[in-house]
């Protein structure tokens, strides 16, 4: 029976993944951080099916001794400082979490068990600014934020690992993934999530930012699944994963609306608190080598999901 450790497993990604491997018959450990209050609300139900190491991707021996406690055939590093606005304010806790904390992950898997496979979470924000319409692997980078400059790092990190010392390191330079399980401050659940509340009198606006900013939007569900086929290849390599069409946020919030019967100009007001410094206007990928060597493809639409997403919060305030 094959044996995964994730970081960030109480992340959307991370209770996903658990899932999956979960059902292919894996023994499944996760890192978590060692907090007052446990955020196990994501894999509540994983409880008992799976192993729960306390270690932090700032802290190399916390790490150590999780990897020698595991001692994983596969490890899936998705634990990251993950915001990217929260990276303007933050950018040295950002630089150290995400773009150093790639490296101890690898000093750890070099060290202890140079056999596993190992999967990055890297992303679409890497390309930043770069003119290239659909990005793929060959895309150059533009990052334009102090969280995409941290995965750049952490993604040369991988590459360099796997070229120096011959280890099994895939990057997976995944674009915007959602879902029910997307944390509060990332502006589609900040929109599914005002939605609900709007329709059942908890609010009376929603504030966002631009909304002219397009991003590849694909369901979380799906992508995970692309990570482990990766590590399934017979060479170690790095995919983009994304669905190739890129919406506008006025787009998803048009949809949100429309799903509960309500004209969203008369709700959403635009908040320059909530414009970055440096943005990125358009983001979309080409996943045709995920396509042709993983055999991967995203299932659900770009509809599909923002509905999933409203429905899931509209259940969520109607209890």
């Amino acid at each position: 029976m094959p044996t995964a450790l994730i970081t960030g497993i109480t992340g959307q990604d991370g209770s996903y993944l658990a899932e999956l491997l979960l059902d292919k018959g894996y023994d499944v450990y996760g890192l978590v951080r060692r907090l007052s209050t446990p955020n196990e609300t994501r894999i509540g139900a994983l409880i008992g099916k799976i192993e729960l190491l306390e270690g932090d991707l700032t802290d190399q021996s916390s790490l150590n001794v999780a990897f020698q406690t595991a001692m994983p055939d596969e490890v899936y590093n998705l634990a990251a400082q993950s915001f990217v606005a929260t990276s303007w304010n933050q950018p040295v806790l950002t630089g150290d979490v995400t773009g150093l904390g790639v490296v101890r992950v690898l000093e750890a898997v070099r060290h202890f068990c140079p056999d596993a496979r190992l999967y990055q979470a890297s992303s679409s924000e890497m390309f930043g600014t770069s003119p290239q319409l659909m990005k793929d692997e060959k895309t150059p980078f533009h990052p334009r934020s102090p969280y995409a400059v941290a995965k750049v790092y952490g993604h040369y990190a991988t590459i360099n690992y796997r070229e120096s010392y011959e280890l099994f390191s895939c990057s997976g330079i995944c674009f915007n993934h959602e879902s029910p399980r997307r944390g509060i401050e990332f502006v589609t659940k900040k929109i599914s999530d005002g939605v609900a509340r709007i329709y059942y009198g908890r609010a009376t606006e929603l504030r966002l930012g631009n909304l002219e900013v397009k991003r590849d939007w694909g369901f979380a569900g799906d992508y995970v699944s692309a990570m482990w086929s990766m590590l399934q290849q017979d060479e170690p390599d790095d995919y983009v994963i994304a669905t190739g069409q890129s919406h506008s946020v006025k787009e998803f919030v048009t949809l949100a609306f429309d799903r509960v019967g309500l004209e969203w100009r008369d709700y959403v007001k635009v908040d320059d608190r909530f414009r970055r410094p440096a943005e990125v206007f358009d983001l979309c990928g080409n996943a045709s080598k995920a396509n042709k060597k993983l055999g991967w493809a995203p299932k659900m639409s770009f509809e599909e999901l923002v509905n999933l997403m409203v429905e899931a919060d509209l259940e969520r305030y109607s209890a």
